[in-house]
Formats: structure tokens, C-alpha cells, sequence
């Protein structure tokens, strides 16, 4: 894109611009792309952490469990919940001994028991 954008003039003697005018632009160029590259990409994989891992779906309906005044007995964490139940995902808020990866839990399929109950009925 870059390429595309700022072609290579033509040469100097050939009546083109000094040689570092041309170099400078494309230094500022890559200056102002490189920074705004890197946190495009970092946004995507924080917007990625809080996602399905099947359906790629946002998790919905966060769920606070755990206690900030029994922190050995349970943990304060939030659990969010895939809105399709192919999963859960429980982000520990109290880190002490360091930085703890969310966990992934997948389930079965939630929809299965309940249609399972309404063949019965026919």
C-alpha cells in the first residue's frame, strides 16, 4: 500500500526531488504506520479473549461468583456465558500469584435436553 501510494520519483538528475525529501516522507510514512499497525492488531486480539470459542460470538450475561471477603474459600471471578451454550469463560478479578489465564469451559449442546424432552411429549 505504501508502494502504491508513493511511487518511486524519478531520479534527481533526471529533474525528480533531492533524494532525501523522498526518503524523509517515507520514513514519517512508516513512523505513522508502524504505531497504528500494532495497536489495530492488539485491539484484535483483545476483542478475540472475550469471544466463543466456536461460534466466535461477543459472551454475553457476565456472572459475578466468588467473594472479595472469602478470598481462600472462593475467588472473586466473573463467568460470561456463550448466548448459543457452547461454553463459559471465568476471568479471575483477584490475581496474586501472578497473571491467570481465563478459562474455557465447553459444554454440550444446551438445546439438546430440552428438545429431547419435547419429542418425548409427542
Amino acid at each position: 500500500m505504501v508502494g502504491w501510494l508513493f511511487p518511486e520519483p524519478p531520479s534527481y538528475m533526471d529533474g525528480g526531488p533531492f533524494p532525501a525529501e523522498h526518503s524523509s516522507i517515507v520514513t514519517m510514512v512508516m513512523l505513522l504506520f508502524t504505531p497504528i499497525a500494532t495497536a489495530m492488531i492488539l485491539a484484535i486480539v483483545w476483542d478475540q479473549r472475550m469471544r466463543c470459542r466456536t461460534c466466535l460470538r461477543r459472551l454475553r450475561m457476565p456472572i459475578r461468583k466468588g467473594s472479595w471477603t472469602h478470598v481462600l474459600f472462593g475467588a472473586p471471578r466473573i463467568e460470561y456465558i456463550c448466548p448459543y451454550g457452547h461454553g463459559t469463560l471465568n476471568v479471575a478479578e483477584l490475581q496474586i500469584t501472578g497473571h491467570q489465564q481465563p478459562d474455557w469451559h465447553p459444554h454440550e449442546d444446551m438445546w439438546k435436553e430440552l428438545f429431547s424432552l419435547e419429542e418425548t411429549k409427542k
